[in-house]
């Protein structure tokens, strides 16, 4: 499958054939792959947890107000933001470069964050958003399906996941094998309604 035919045919699956299991090399596939999502300043803002146990996988379902995409479905990611990413070791981030490279982004990273909450917030749902396409098209690729989930009880999950202080949820991705196709899209916009030449 190329990527223009992944972009096609990526769906919202809401019904999972709950016997299929995702194999670890899949899992680890996944991870390569999202981690090469682009981030502000490459500080990888992003962490993910991911859940294969059944008995999480419920208790995500339960929180998820009794939908059933997390507990049939293979794989559970919860998507999330380090709010202090900015600041944690910088200079890692540009490891591979000079020296002043290097400070340069940790400076920069410190004069954008450091007084900004909203900036970090901000940042933490951009980055979760670009992850968020990467592991769904990663997934078709890998003839998986996934569905994008926002409808759970923030702190429920966040208690399950024992999410640290200076984390926020941004999604969670389901990815497993659909057992029903996904119904007809709702309508898209026509072209002319959403994209505007050099202005509005």
């Amino acid at each position: 499958m190329d990527t223009f035919d992944a972009i096609k045919t990526r769906r919202a699956i809401k019904k999972f054939d709950s016997s299929y299991k995702i194999s670890p090399e899949n899992i680890k596939t996944l991870q390569e792959l999202t981690i090469l999502s682009p981030t502000s300043y490459n500080q990888q803002n992003w962490r993910f947890v991911y859940v294969t146990d059944q008995s999480v996988k419920e208790k995500i379902s339960k929180a998820a107000r009794d939908q059933a995409q997390p507990k049939d479905g293979s794989l559970v990611l919860v998507l999330c933001g380090n709010l202090n990413a900015w600041k944690e070791e910088p200079l890692r981030y540009w490891r591979n470069n000079t020296p002043e490279k290097q400070e340069l982004v940790k400076n920069s990273l410190a004069r954008k964050y450091e007084n900004s909450p909203e900036n970090r917030r901000d940042e933490a749902m951009r980055s979760c958003g670009f992850a968020a396409q990467t592991i769904m098209l990663a997934a078709r690729q890998m003839g998986l399906d996934s569905c994008p989930m926002v409808g759970f009880e923030y702190d429920e999950l966040a208690e399950i996941i024992n999410l640290p202080a200076d984390h926020l949820i941004v999604m969670m991705i389901v990815v497993g094998k659909r057992s029903e196709d996904a119904a007809q899209r709702g309508g898209q916009l026509s072209l002319d309604k959403v994209f505007f030449e050099n202005s509005f």
